[in-house]
């Protein structure tokens, strides 16, 4: 079974950032990139990050994406919260987006990622074979 790891290293009101990581069964990291998503705001559907914690994944198909896509299960009082490409934090709506590197694409002062599509294809292919996995996020200020 692969794992996945977000582990946030900036969580604010607008964004929060961090890294993700994909471990095979020996705990092998065979993917790594940035994350981003919403800023924390008490878990609020649609506005916020989703709380740290321990939660299901599988891979299922996202009639809105029109794709397969790795969906977390389990967060309280939360549904469709995915994996997805977005260089915005204001692209998600609690899901989490990842990227190659961070940087203010658009100068509005929050960070943003780059490259998501072409991350968002390499996490895929990490997770290929597979249609279930756990994902750990950690907030690293705790």
């Amino acid at each position: 079974m692969r794992k996945v790891t977000v582990i946030r290293d900036k969580v604010g009101r607008k964004s929060s950032h961090g890294i993700c990581l994909v471990t095979d069964d020996k705990y092998n990291v065979i993917f790594s990139s940035q994350s981003l998503e919403l800023g924390w705001l008490n878990n609020q559907r649609n506005v916020s990050c989703i709380p740290a914690g321990k939660y299901k994944l599988k891979l299922e198909w996202s009639p809105r994406f029109q794709k397969d896509l790795w969906e977390i299960y389990g967060v309280p009082n939360r549904s469709e919260c995915k994996f997805h490409a977005a260089n915005y934090a204001y692209q998600l709506n609690g899901c989490i987006a990842l990227g190659r590197k961070r940087g203010d694409i658009n100068a509005d002062g929050i960070l943003d990622v780059t490259h998501s599509r072409d991350t968002m294809r390499k996490f895929h292919k990490a997770m290929e074979g597979y249609t279930e996995a756990i994902v750990h996020v950690i907030n690293s200020q705790e």
